[in-house]
């Protein structure tokens, strides 16, 4: 079992409902891909994932799902990543799921 944290900890997190608009191959990583998402903030934010060998850009255009929207930036193989989407991961790691939302969900909905 991980850690226990309070409540306090974990309402510091900005988790919201998403769009991903466009999805491309990291330039410089085999297993990331480069995310463009809709956060309901009028401009749209890159964010790499770690879902490459798991989802093609076919399948990922247009979901929505939930992403971590107040993390530091931070440089991933040379992209800057301004937040993480939300998975499911196996044990081993071998299944890779993110975490749909049905379409009546707004983008930019925040969830709590």
């Amino acid at each position: 079992m991980v850690e226990k944290i309070p409540f306090g900890d974990f309402a510091k997190l900005d988790m919201r409902v998403g769009e991903i608009k466009k999805v491309e191959d990291h330039p410089n990583a085999d297993k990331l891909l480069v995310l463009t998402v809709d956060l309901g903030e009028g401009d749209e934010r890159t964010i790499v994932a770690g879902l490459k060998g798991f989802y093609s850009a076919e399948d990922l255009v247009g979901k929505k799902t939930i992403f971590v929207a107040n993390l530091e930036p931070v440089s991933l193989r040379g992209v800057e990543s301004n937040g993480m989407i939300l998975a499911g991961v196996s044990e081993d790691k071998s299944v890779v799921k993110i975490l749909e939302i049905d379409n009546s969900m707004e983008v930019g909905t925040r969830i709590s």
